[in-house]
């Protein structure tokens, strides 16, 4: 069986690296997500990688900080987070390269969409770290973003939970679990699967989106393979 994708934008959650711990990076939550993006690249499908903060940062706020401040310090976690991964892939044989929005030359090299592009098709995992490089933006719009520029097939976006429900199931048991979406559903339901800066941006580029929990080993590859895991959101 032939991969439904040719190159995909992986986004990872900064809080699944942090697995039960909840905080910082959990080593065997990082070995299983490298485990599993290794299986992938090993087909041949061209991957990147946007990796959140959440685990070290979240936008918290004091008295004394102003949003500003705090983003350009979540996307520094997103740095590390990244670093950590590099090491994870590169420790089982995957060649990967962080590049970041923020220009830190002595950890990583700066973004530039036709070398991100060449290496891809090079069969080097991409990570991009540092979010946009720009303040009271998330992640996900990162991975919206990123996946517009270097043409990716589909965003799949491996989180905690493991699909897209209509509330949280840990908190409501009369949750849906939703198998398919459009993105105007994602924002007209107001799905808290990704905020509306990234699902509008994935709507207007017809970027389809594959929801699903990273926990379970397999899971990444079976999204590339195009199985009904998780939820598929599409135009």
């Amino acid at each position: 069986m032939e991969p439904k994708y040719k190159r995909v934008i992986l986004k990872i959650s900064g809080e699944a690296l942090a697995g039960e711990t909840r905080f910082g990076i959990n080593e065997d939550m990082l070995e299983k997500v490298a485990r599993q993006v290794k299986e992938v690249n090993d087909l041949g499908v061209e991957v990147a990688i946007v990796v959140g903060g959440g685990n070290f940062w979240r936008g918290r706020t004091s008295r004394n900080m102003d949003r500003g401040t705090a983003d350009y310090i979540g996307m520094l976690a997103t740095v590390m987070n990244a670093m950590a991964l590099q090491a994870s892939l590169e420790a089982i044989g995957v060649p990967t390269r962080v590049q970041t929005a923020i220009e830190m030359r002595e950890v990583a090299e700066p973004y530039i969409r036709r070398r991100a592009i060449h290496q891809l098709e090079e069969h080097k995992v991409v990570i991009f770290g540092a979010g946009t490089g720009n303040p009271f933006f998330s992640t996900d719009t990162t991975a919206a973003l990123r996946a517009a520029e270097i043409d990716a097939d589909v965003i799949l976006l491996a989180k905690n939970i493991d699909a897209v429900y209509s509330a949280d199931p840990a908190m409501d048991p009369d949750a849906v679990k939703y198998d398919r979406l459009t993105h105007w559903e994602v924002l007209e339901k107001d799905l808290k699967v990704m905020d509306s800066t990234a699902a509008s941006l994935c709507r207007d580029n017809d970027i389809d989106i594959h929801v699903f929990g990273i926990a379970e080993e397999g899971n990444v590859l079976r999204a590339v393979y195009g199985e009904q895991i998780g939820t598929i959101i599409t135009s």
